[in-house]
């Protein structure tokens, strides 16, 4: 059986609009900087790029800042910045907030102050959806950019961090997006590059990359893929709860993006399914994907009122455009059959 890929949520998989675009940008030999005709078409890739973006995102009339990555993109936004943030946020943005905020058992999150706050839109583990309050200083948008509707401009927020290759573009590149009229402090400096924001030289062929997977993933939003989705990841949650009446899918009473399911089967190690899943040929997560070989217990799950060992059973499936009904299918026989192994283990 050829494998099964259902780790959307870590990375998805380059579209060929993505990759059309970044082979035709490695035919530019000039510098974005240099204002010979070469230079010019360069600078020409990057813009055209920015304005994808911008129109995907709704944010016409924003800056956008290209990075490395959302991981950048949060330091850039969140340095000098004493902001407040909840458990469930990714690392990115934990690691320059003080945290502080409460959460629910839904995993929504409590906002008293919003322009000391730091607010995901959607958590890359449950998926959980929150509701944005209008000037949260700072949203990762990261995972539901491309997933569900977006329009930086309506959100409300002063700043947002979005990356490539959750939308099917490459790896390596993202993007802070401002609102006009706000600004950071450079943490590269040198050239002046990204209006000063953030010198080097243009990645060039991740930069059209990204703006060409932006466009398409809009394309499929209005074209219905991820309501198509939605039912599938659906279909995966009643195979299970039919067999497996102890799981818990979490968050699944909140407002959820459309292919994400958390699954947690307590006594049941989150690591140990992820382990299995890939020996019978299908990729999911434990959580979220920032570290190689880092195994601990969600601290999501944790905020949301989950002990400590139940937290660590929980397992992310997370589906894309292409994911099918039979892999879906698929993927449920060969889970419950390690679920029933593992009920008479422990029976």
């Amino acid at each position: 059986m050829s494998r099964i890929y259902l780790d959307h949520n870590a990375t998805a998989p380059l579209r060929a609009e993505a990759k059309a675009a970044m082979i035709s940008a490695m035919e530019s030999a000039g510098n974005p900087s240099s204002v010979h005709a070469e230079g010019r078409a360069a600078k020409s890739i990057v813009e055209n790029a920015r304005a994808q973006v911008a129109s995907a995102f709704g944010a016409d009339g924003a800056d956008i800042v290209f990075t490395s990555g959302a991981t950048e993109a949060a330091g850039l936004a969140c340095f000098g910045r004493d902001l407040s943030s909840a458990m469930v946020e990714h690392d990115a943005v934990l690691s320059w907030t003080s945290g502080g905020l409460g959460v629910d058992s839904k995993g929504a999150v409590k906002i008293n102050n919003p322009g000391k706050s730091a607010l995901q839109l959607a958590n890359s583990e449950t998926g959980v959806v929150q509701d944005l309050v209008d000037g949260i200083a700072v949203s990762d948008m990261t995972q539901a950019f491309g997933k569900q509707p977006v329009a930086f401009n309506w959100s409300g927020a002063d700043m947002a961090l979005i990356s490539a290759h959750k939308l099917g573009g490459p790896k390596g590149i993202g993007a802070l997006v401002l609102k006009r009229g706000f600004d950071v402090q450079a943490q590269i400096k040198g050239g002046g590059q990204e209006m000063g924001r953030r010198s080097g030289t243009e990645n060039i062929v991740g930069i059209a990359g990204f703006g060409a997977a932006a466009e398409a993933a809009q394309r499929d939003l209005e074209q219905g893929v991820w309501n198509k989705v939605e039912k599938l990841r659906n279909i995966l949650e009643s195979a299970i709860a039919d067999r497996a009446k102890h799981t818990i899918f979490v968050g699944k009473e909140a407002v959820r993006l459309p292919n994400t399911s958390c699954i947690l089967t307590p006594s049941w190690k989150g690591e140990t399914q992820v382990m299995q899943m890939d020996l019978a040929g299908f990729a999911i997560s434990a959580g979220s994907a920032c570290s190689s070989g880092k195994v601990k217990a969600s601290g999501v799950l944790m905020a949301m009122g989950y002990t400590e060992p139940d937290a660590a059973c929980a397992i992310r499936v997370s589906l894309g455009p292409e994911t099918t009904e039979q892999q879906v299918l698929a993927f449920a026989d060969a889970w419950l059959a390690q679920h029933e192994k593992f009920r008479a283990r422990n029976a």
